[in-house]
């Protein structure tokens, strides 16, 4: 079964320095029938004003994945990392006993837009880590490329959590195909473009709730990228 939402049926939010739209509820947006979809408990995608950002806050217990679409991000926790993510990028921070980070976009002239993620872990109370890898391009051209999953990967990072991130960009004849297991969950959410997955089509911002699929099939691809979460059930 897939269950379609429109991106423009979301939660949004305009905070002047950052507008986000909320695929789950978050924040001052709660609506009951989207919580989560099996532990995937967050997507904002967010845009963030030159000079903006978000100032130094807490979180404990979280998966949580920074995606950068356009411009960069900038990161500074208490464990001492400072770094910039830039598009291409796949950034992780398991919050775990507790972490204190930030972000900002300190460009004068470009706004960074990114998505963040948050998964449930499957083990609380581990110590707090950071993980940052650069996925190369043609990983991801036609084909799913894996950003995150238990075990990491050479270009995925590693999460305490029982689910797998992939992420693809399709155009044209370019298609492929993920086995799924029919008894997990599924999340397909399209970053941008068009595209037909098991003949449904998305356009940028569109999500699908996947449960009792076999497999998913994409295809008719125009400028799409997607990113495509295997879940607990």
């Amino acid at each position: 079964m897939m269950t379609l939402r429109r991106s423009e049926d979301r939660g949004h939010a305009n905070h002047g320095w950052l507008r986000s739209a909320h695929s789950f509820s978050f924040a001052e947006y709660f609506d009951p029938a989207h919580m989560g979809w099996g532990n995937l408990l967050v997507i904002n995608e967010d845009r963030v004003a030159p000079g903006g950002g978000f100032g130094a806050h807490g979180h404990r217990d979280m998966e949580i994945i920074s995606y950068v679409l356009e411009g960069e991000l900038a990161h500074r926790d208490n464990m001492g990392n400072v770094k910039g993510i830039p598009p291409g990028d796949v950034q992780r921070m398991s919050a775990g006993t507790g972490v204190v980070h930030s972000e900002f976009n300190h460009a004068p002239d470009r706004t960074t837009h990114f998505l963040q993620i948050w998964i449930q872990p499957n083990r609380q109370g581990v110590s707090p880590s950071y993980e940052q890898k650069t996925i190369p391009i043609e990983s991801k051209r036609g084909r799913l490329a894996l950003l995150a999953s238990p075990l990491g990967g050479t270009h995925a990072v590693t999460i305490h959590a029982d689910a797998g991130l992939y992420a693809g960009l399709f155009d044209g004849t370019e298609q492929a195909k993920l086995e799924l297991n029919p008894d997990r969950k599924a999340y397909v959410h399209l970053v941008r473009g068009e595209l037909s997955v098991n003949g449904q089509k998305l356009r940028a911002g569109d999500a699908l709730k996947i449960e009792g699929e076999p497999h998913l099939s994409l295809s008719d691809g125009r400028n799409a990228e997607v990113l495509i979460f295997d879940l607990a059930p």
